[in-house]
């Protein structure tokens, strides 16, 4: 293992950090979807990741498609202050209203002095939080369009669930690729980013500490999600497709992932709405326990 990068020399994000950024979230759990190192590999093209150690806690910096610069919360033990004074220190000399995003609202609360930081309150990126058996059993009128679907692809197809291995990834990766031609993702940059994100999950699946999982039909993948644990009471997935021609692959592949690889887990976080109405709905259809409300801290 090599040595952490100390503040305020942050290193960009590789693989080779696998190993010391997981051991400080796992002293650390997060409740937060970002905070786990496979979202942060995942997506460390789209938003440059760095990172460093700081009095044994750990900071990370990112910067957005416009270059603006941003900090994510600290990770560590005790009082999170100096951290988070630092990391406005060293985003300070960058921008002009330094600002640390994906706060957990609670987290916010202990360290948002009033006259020091500007609290924002960031809805769209909250994350939506289920009870695993509820996604699991489906119980209750609520839910009867949701075993209606689930019912409709069994009804349709003779298919099997299989935990995600080597030998199915190549398959994964080109349901993406057909699934981003129905979409149009080259023209659309969110869903573009997207792609690349999934690509580096899946090319680097082995490496990462995560769990995935398929629906297979006539031997060929119509559905795949992964997912890993956020903390010990919840797992959060990272990404779910399915091949929208099979009515009922999504409803299937999040009832069977959920029960074969997260059953253990009292609950299920399934990321934000990035504030599309679209997405907000989908989610809210499968009814969220509760709300892992974040926000952005912005010096005054």
């Amino acid at each position: 293992m090599q040595p952490a990068p100390l503040y305020p020399d942050f290193k960009p994000l590789g693989l080779e950090d696998r190993e010391q950024i997981t051991l400080y979230f796992r002293s650390n759990p997060p409740v937060t979807s970002e905070l786990t190192f496979t979202n942060l590999f995942m997506w460390r093209h789209h938003y440059h990741f760095r990172w460093c150690l700081s009095a044994d806690t750990l900071l990370f910096v990112g910067r957005t498609s416009d270059k603006l610069f941003f900090g994510l919360p600290p990770i560590g033990e005790g009082d999170l202050s100096p951290a988070f004074h630092q990391l406005f220190d060293y985003l300070g000399a960058h921008v002009q209203s330094p600002e640390i995003r994906r706060v957990p609202e609670f987290l916010a609360q202990s360290y948002a002095g009033t006259t020091t930081y500007e609290v924002i309150p960031d809805p769209a990126n909250s994350d939506y939080v289920y009870r695993t058996e509820s996604l699991i059993n489906l119980r209750g009128r609520k839910y009867h369009r949701k075993r209606n679907h689930i019912n409709q692809f069994r009804n349709s197809y003779s298919y099997r669930y299989q935990p995600l291995g080597r030998d199915l990834i190549e398959a994964c990766l080109d349901l993406e690729e057909q699934w981003c031609r129905l979409r149009s993702c080259v023209e659309n940059p969110a869903l573009l980013n997207e792609e690349v994100a999934l690509r580096e999950a899946l090319l680097h699946f082995d490496t990462l500490d995560c769990l995935g999982g398929v629906i297979l039909v006539d031997n060929k993948v119509v559905a795949f999600s992964l997912g890993e644990e956020l903390n010990p009471d919840t797992a959060v997935i990272h990404l779910e497709k399915a091949n929208p021609e099979f009515t009922g692959s999504y409803a299937v592949i999040n009832q069977e992932f959920c029960q074969n690889a997260w059953s253990g887990f009292t609950y299920i976080n399934r990321e934000q709405d990035l504030g599309e109405s679209g997405l907000r709905q989908a989610k809210l259809s499968y009814y969220p326990d509760h709300m892992s409300n974040k926000v952005i801290l912005r010096a005054r």
